[in-house]
């Protein structure tokens, strides 16, 4: 059996789907499993992965854990992974799956957010089981935070709109790491995952547009402004720092490109492009 952490998030849900397509049984863990709408197949499985503990009936049988570090906070993640390995080694889980970033090894950002990272990766490493790491570019679905000023107002005003990185498709990511899950062959190493090109922001928007057929224009603005316009709408301090910080970098140093996704899935990873028509509705009125 497969633990998968992050089950309701954009990469941990298509995980779950994969592998139960697949015919693996899957234990998905979410705070709230009323609303989780996860497929049938799935042992649905309510718990908190920040504090491990919550889970304990839920690590009896299971051979891999699939580790979101989000789903285990921000703050908590290293140690809770720590606890949580050690709970799920001593019930007989044999291997762990890291999703990670690639500013553990290019760098990029506030360095505290890519430390949080880096030690839940330390933790899988140091607990004992086979381990494989998965250090992704940005999300594609983080463009999904331009929607409300293309809807409302037709432009979007952002920070460093010249930095520039192969932005990965969700799905990409959980079509590796369903890979990665059930063969252990991937065990013992780290992969860098991006998309197949290397676009700047504003590059991004220009896909976006086509995808909706309307030009919707960049404005940059300075990043104390795009800070306030954040938090004003109710955000946590982090998630500024998180962007601000990234894009600052990405200007003077893009970022990094791999083929690992190809590799693995035996086909070419997809682009940017592809991700923007396929959510297309979200950008419209």
């Amino acid at each position: 059996m497969i633990l998968v952490t992050g089950a309701t998030g954009n990469v941990g849900r298509e995980v779950v789907n994969l592998l139960l397509s697949g015919g693996n049984n899957v234990v998905a863990v979410t705070r709230n499993p009323a609303t989780a709408a996860l497929p049938d197949g799935a042992h649905v499985v309510g718990g908190d992965p920040s504090h491990p503990h919550t889970l304990a009936a839920a690590l009896r049988g299971i051979e891999t854990v699939f580790i979101s570090p989000r789903a285990l906070g921000d703050a908590t993640a290293g140690a809770a992974t720590v606890e949580l390995l050690k709970q799920a080694s001593e019930q007989g889980a044999r291997r762990v799956v890291v999703l990670s970033a690639v500013t553990v090894e290019y760098g990029g950002g506030y360095q505290r957010f890519s430390d949080a990272f880096r030690a839940v990766e330390d933790a899988a490493r140091a607990s004992g089981l086979q381990w494989t790491i998965l250090r992704c570019a940005d999300f594609a679905s983080n463009a999904l935070a331009w929607a409300p000023q293309i809807r409302q107002a037709g432009v979007v005003r952002g920070v460093y709109g010249d930095g520039a990185t192969a932005t990965i498709h969700e799905r990409d990511i959980a079509a590796v790491s369903a890979r990665v899950l059930v063969d252990a062959a991937y065990a013992g190493r780290s992969y860098v995952l991006t998309g197949p090109q290397s676009l700047t922001q504003r590059a991004k928007l220009r896909l976006v547009s086509a995808a909706i057929g309307k030009e919707v224009p960049w404005v940059e603005v300075v990043p104390e402004q795009f800070r306030q316009a954040m938090l004003a709408q109710g955000l946590p301090e982090d998630v500024p720092d998180r962007v601000i910080g990234y894009w600052a970098d990405r200007v003077q140093q893009p970022g990094p490109s791999s083929d690992a996704v190809e590799q693995i899935l035996g086909r070419p990873s997809l682009t940017f492009a592809q991700w923007a028509a396929e959510h297309a509705s979200a950008f419209r009125n």
